[in-house]
């Protein structure tokens, strides 16, 4: 029987994805649930695993292709599924029994290798050519993960800089042919040359341009700023960090405090939880935050729903999963889609003050920085303290200064006094 393996149903926000990378060709073997490819979308990318196990008969699209939602990619004969030690490919059935076998082989060991590691393991090691069987996994069950691939690279790329250098020192030793010397010259010379590259811009990097460019369009964008003392916040992680970690096994950090005071500001001001939907205003009663992660691809902002209902452990351990998911490409639609307010942590790379952009459709989004010990006014005398700007960027069509203001400030206030979070004052 045929099977269609059809590109999954997108989210209305996304109207098509590009096929990415393949994992099978005509004639391979694939297993229940076996990854065939990869679809970048504007968001995230996403794995089409397999329904049925058999061969693969037809593939309709390329690598590149631009597909929707129902579009078939490939077709699947499961008519083969009782046999599959037997048959790598199509071709492989009708060969000889010795020639069959060891091709099964080889398609059995290529399965199990491609089921121990992930997509982006996967890709990043068809992308350098490698043979997974040089590089020592360190994963569960001596799985290849990506820092295996990346120390592996890094290891091939040390012994040809030894190898340089031991030439080079060679070269050093010995009277160079005023051939040689010219050939050196000219190497020099072209890489003294100034290039440029002309790339296209990925899918997730062109939606970003095309949303930075409407919110620029479509809101009317301010940003409000105030600075927090995080004295009493650091002083609280210090405290308990260790009771913390042993009774919920994840460190205390600073995000979850923040995504804790973030709702509870929220729940004072429901205006800058609301979001404009046509000539209507529409009122979260929930607190989805968005939580900004930096990948290799771009921004992902996955979202920490009910945030308010869930204790600061419970925060850290969905930015840890969410954290672990963007770094391999992992992220699912659920994951992304939707929320009600965003917060994205500038500080990290170092950043004293920036003016973040909304994430529409939502109305405000809040900007960490940097932790700085500056000189503050105490009073009225001048003491060293851990200090952090905060920028508020919101939309003046349905938020007013006044509250923008009280809002940031509501947040300041509960940072500096973290016991008024549990008390709700």
């Amino acid at each position: 029987m045929n099977i269609e393996i059809k590109v999954p149903e997108l989210p209305e926000s996304i109207s098509d994805a590009l096929v990415l990378t393949f994992y099978k060709k005509v004639g391979d073997y694939v297993a229940l649930e076996d990854v065939i490819v990869d679809l970048e979308t504007d968001k995230v990318v996403l794995e089409v695993p397999s329904p049925e196990a058999g061969v693969i008969t037809r593939l309709l699209v390329k690598e590149g292709d631009t597909v929707t939602s129902a579009t078939v990619m490939a077709v699947i004969d499961t008519d083969i599924q009782a046999q599959p030690d037997k048959a790598e490919s199509v071709t492989a059935t009708k060969a000889s029994e010795p020639v069959a076998v060891t091709q099964a082989t080889k398609a059995q060991e290529k399965l199990e290798t491609y089921h121990a590691m992930g997509p982006a393991v996967r890709k990043l090691i068809e992308e350098h050519g490698l043979n997974p069987n040089d590089i020592v996994g360190t994963g569960k069950n001596d799985r290849i993960v990506k820092s295996d691939v990346v120390d592996y690279l890094a290891q091939q790329n040390q012994r040809k800089l030894d190898e340089i250098r031991q030439n080079s020192r060679f070269d050093s030793d010995t009277k160079k042919t005023p051939q040689v010397k010219a050939e050196n010259a000219d190497r020099r010379v072209a890489a003294g040359d100034r290039e440029q590259r002309r790339v296209p811009m990925t899918r997730l990097r062109s939606r970003i341009a095309e949303r930075l460019l409407n919110v620029s369009q479509t809101t009317a964008m301010l940003t409000t700023f105030n600075e927090v003392d995080l004295s009493a916040v650091m002083q609280l992680r210090k405290d308990y960090q260790a009771m913390f970690v042993k009774t919920f096994d994840v460190k205390l950090g600073f995000m979850s405090l923040f995504v804790k005071a973030t709702c509870e500001a929220l729940k004072r001001f429901p205006e800058v939880n609301a979001s404009i939907d046509g000539t209507d205003i529409v009122y979260h009663g929930f607190c989805d935050i968005g939580v900004a992660v930096s990948t290799e691809r771009g921004l992902v902002v996955p979202i920490i729903r009910s945030a308010e209902h869930m204790s600061l452990s419970e925060i850290e351990k969905n930015i840890i999963s969410f954290a672990g998911k963007a770094k391999t490409n992992a992220l699912t639609m659920d994951d992304i889609t939707g929320g009600t307010f965003t917060i994205t942590n500038g500080g990290v790379f170092g950043s004293m003050m920036s003016t973040p952009i909304l994430n529409p459709p939502q109305s405000a989004i809040l900007g960490m920085h940097a932790i700085m010990q500056r000189p503050v006014a105490v009073d009225g005398e001048v003491v060293i303290r851990p200090m952090m700007y905060l920028a508020l960027s919101y939309d003046h069509q349905i938020i007013d200064g006044k509250s923008a203001v009280q809002f940031l400030k509501t947040i300041k206030d509960l940072l500096e006094d973290p016991a008024r979070i549990l008390l709700d004052v």
